[in-house]
């Protein structure tokens, strides 16, 4: 009894207020305690992804207007700016009853119609501060210098990346695992495509268009290759890897996605973290466009003269380096090739223009690639000499490896991503890698099988 009285005195001492706890109450309010954070954490989540459902609503309800040929035409569309642009001059008229007849259409008489800016004198803008316009047919050569220096540089950096991370190196990609040899550059320019084909393309735009279709078309797209990808996985699938073929694709598939969309996620952290004025590099006078014009055609004269005598030399002793510089021989005509192609984007199908949502261009600059390639594959294996290889080798660096791309392809998919239309992105994206494996396996696969190539 003195025992529990003297605890009792303890307790009472250690509680002033006449509060007694235990062991089981303070793992009850640790318990409590616990709940209650457990809550507001998942409270938080919540709120979180709530607001990542409301900013995807949001970009739903803003794009849900726009028109889907205009989505169709964001990764590029060719030539069809320009002609339009020329359309648009040769139709262009002056009507002098114009603005009369656009007031009297507001409901406004002519005589009340009055600028708020009347009292003041009226400006007119000089010929100098005005952008200079360069003649079509000279706006048109531009962009195809611009587009085939770029596309040098493209398919420089392509060939660069097979060596870097091939078997002779790091052995990282090979001909024999899904990991195939134009990963990387597939990679590198689906990052760069977030880069300057969606973040940083108004600004390249402000200061050159030929520089924007340079960049995007000309370097990225020759960066990367749709074709040399999809002949690889036909390499793996005639052999009987059937699943390295299959792995190939999807694991290629969700790289080059992912890419662009780190891509972008990247530049964007750039943009607000640097504001850079471009304003001084503008191209937008006479004496600069023609300095541009002049360097660009030096410099596609030089590499090409080289190139061509350079692959003379190297086909004719089948030294190193002779599929690289006949690859660049051919490599305008490819780029070219994609970019007047593209003027198809966001046109449709028929008269009524159906599918106007689907980049056909696109699509058949990578699906025609595909198909040539797989048959100067099956044309190499029938003749079988190392030149005949060399040469055809060459012809898919450059032509093909041009005329195909995966950077245009990515950034189309992941715009129908982002403005709320991911099934047509699986469409798009599923048709492309379908329809050109399935015609590559019976224009290359069923040939060896059939004749036991080796």
């Amino acid at each position: 009894m003195q025992g529990s009285s003297n605890n009792s005195n303890l307790t009472n001492t250690a509680n002033p207020q006449g509060f007694s706890f235990n062991r089981a109450d303070l793992l009850r309010q640790r318990s409590t305690s616990s709940r209650r954070s457990s809550s507001l954490s998942r409270v938080s989540s919540d709120r979180v992804l709530g607001s990542i459902r409301l900013s995807h609503e949001l970009a739903d309800q803003i794009l849900a207007d726009v028109d889907s040929s205009a989505v169709a035409r964001i990764g590029d569309s060719g030539d069809r700016v320009v002609c339009e642009e020329e359309e648009m001059d040769n139709n262009f008229t002056i009507d002098p009853v114009s603005d009369e007849a656009f007031v009297v259409r507001e409901g406004l008489p002519l005589t009340d119609a009055k600028s708020p800016l009347a009292e003041e004198p009226i400006l007119s803008t000089s010929i100098e501060e005005k952008q200079y316009k360069l003649p079509h047919r000279l706006d048109y050569c531009a962009y195809l210098i611009h587009l085939s220096v770029f596309g040098f540089l493209g398919v420089f950096t392509r060939y660069f990346l097979q060596k870097l991370f091939g078997p002779g190196h790091l052995a990282l990609t090979s001909d024999t695992t899904p990991l195939y040899l134009d990963l990387p550059s597939n990679m590198l320019g689906s990052f760069l495509m977030g880069w300057f084909g969606i973040v940083f393309k108004p600004d390249l735009r402000h200061v050159s268009e030929h520089l924007t279709v340079g960049i995007t078309t000309g370097y990225m797209g020759s960066l990367t290759t749709f074709s040399g990808w999809n002949q690889k996985m036909l390499l793996l699938s005639s052999k009987g890897h059937w699943m390295f073929a299959v792995a190939g694709m999807l694991l290629g598939l969700f790289i080059v996605n992912e890419s662009i969309t780190i891509g972008v996620e990247f530049a964007e952290g750039l943009r607000k973290r640097f504001k850079c004025n471009l304003n001084k590099w503008k191209i937008d006078t006479k004496n600069r466009h023609m300095a541009v014009i002049v360097v660009m055609l030096f410099s596609l004269i030089t590499i090409w003269v080289a190139s061509c005598i350079l692959a003379v030399v190297k086909v004719h002793n089948l030294t190193t380096g002779a599929v690289l510089w006949l690859g660049c021989v051919v490599a305008p005509p490819g780029v070219w090739a994609r970019w007047y192609l593209a003027r198809l984007n966001g046109v449709g199908i028929g008269k009524n223009s159906y599918l106007k949502w689907f980049p056909i261009g696109t699509f058949l600059a990578n699906v025609i690639a595909a198909c040539i390639m797989a048959a100067l594959s099956v044309i190499s294996k029938a003749v079988n000499t190392k030149r005949s290889g060399v040469i055809l080798s060459g012809i898919q660096l450059g032509f093909l490896g041009c005329m195909s791309t995966v950077s245009t392809f990515v950034a189309e998919v992941y715009t129908m991503r982002q403005s709320g239309h991911s099934g047509r992105a699986f469409i798009y994206s599923g048709s492309t890698v379908i329809v050109s494996f399935v015609l590559g396996t019976l224009i290359y696969s069923v040939p060896v099988w059939t004749k036991n190539y080796h």
